[in-house]
């Protein structure tokens, strides 16, 4: 027998039935128990139960939307937010200066090392480490600008002070386990023209870094899962006349490993076009400057030029 058509307007139904199936089922009661309801014919049916769906995305979406107004990033509360953003790594700000050897910093709040073990130091590196002041650890991006926000930046640091930005873990030191196989870009400025630039060069070189934006092979859909960054650190050195700002890589390439050569260089590319901003054509040596070149931690301990091997892009 035909259902009798309802006189309830189509949306009024649909919640009528969806009200009705709700109490049924909140009781234990089954919805087809007893005689069936002539006037509910399988399109109500359907109209109602796409009805319940609806309300339950509805109360879902308020719920989230309740928590999300919980949430205090440092975007909208540069004081009291309660969410970080963490980096892909934890990263190791690093300092020395003669102003530093042979003494201990002060701790103070902006500067108290977290209680974090301190990575073993290689015996070849043990007389180098020991005037390398560990100044900080963090894991995230607000805990980064308030690093940055409270040291000194190269541009006020005195003569032959070193900035060294490494990921946890690993010694800003050759002899690291990270570093003994790899190498250096590096990219030397006259002083007194980049006093205004090297503080910026600076802040990018190391949002790179923590951003994992310099080896772009992590990017590649070809690229096994947990492949690490080719990047382990950055330094920023201050000299009597130029600055040098370096980007530590784990591996460097050999005569005929083409692959690895590609990546290196393409870590170079970035550096000195998105970092620093010059043109990939660009040249830049001249008194007191070079371009920006990568060595291996092997070539670079060789005393005879003649017998390093430069990359330069």
């Amino acid at each position: 027998m035909a259902s009798a058509p309802s006189s309830l307007p189509g949306p009024a139904l649909q919640a009528s039935r969806a009200a009705v199936q709700s109490a049924l089922r909140a009781h234990g009661i089954p919805e087809n128990e007893g005689k069936a309801d002539p006037t509910v014919d399988r399109a109500d049916i359907k109209a109602a139960d796409a009805a319940e769906e609806d309300g339950e995305v509805q109360e879902i979406e308020i719920d989230m939307q309740a928590q999300a107004e919980q949430i205090r990033t440092v975007f909208s509360d540069p004081q009291n937010f309660n969410v970080k953003h963490p980096l892909y790594s934890p990263w190791t700000l690093w300092f020395d200066s003669p102003a530093t050897k042979g003494r201990n910093l002060p701790q103070t709040p902006s500067t108290a090392v977290p209680q974090t073990p301190v990575p073993q130091t290689p015996g070849a590196a043990l007389g180098w480490m020991e005037d390398i002041k560990r100044v900080i650890q963090f894991d995230s991006v607000e805990e980064f600008w308030g690093m940055y926000n409270n040291i000194v930046p190269p541009s006020q640091l005195p003569q032959k002070a070193n900035y060294y930005l490494f990921k946890e873990g690993i010694i800003p030191a050759w002899e690291d386990e990270a570093n003994k196989n790899g190498g250096k870009w590096s990219i030397q400025l006259p002083r007194e023209k980049n006093r205004n630039n090297v503080d910026k060069f600076w802040l990018y070189t190391m949002l790179a870094a923590i951003g994992e934006t310099f080896d772009p092979y992590l990017t590649h859909p070809d690229t096994p899962p947990g492949t690490p960054s080719l990047v382990t650190g950055v330094i920023v050195s201050t000299r009597p006349q130029f600055y040098r700002l370096s980007i530590w890589t784990r591996l460097a390439p050999g005569a005929e490993d083409d692959a690895l050569r590609e990546r290196i260089e393409l870590v170079g590319k970035h550096f000195k076009t998105a970092v620093l901003g010059y043109g990939e054509s660009a040249k830049l040596a001249g008194p007191l400057a070079t371009e920006v070149e990568f060595m291996s931690h092997k070539d670079s301990e060789k005393k005879a030029k003649s017998g390093q091997r430069k990359i330069v892009v």
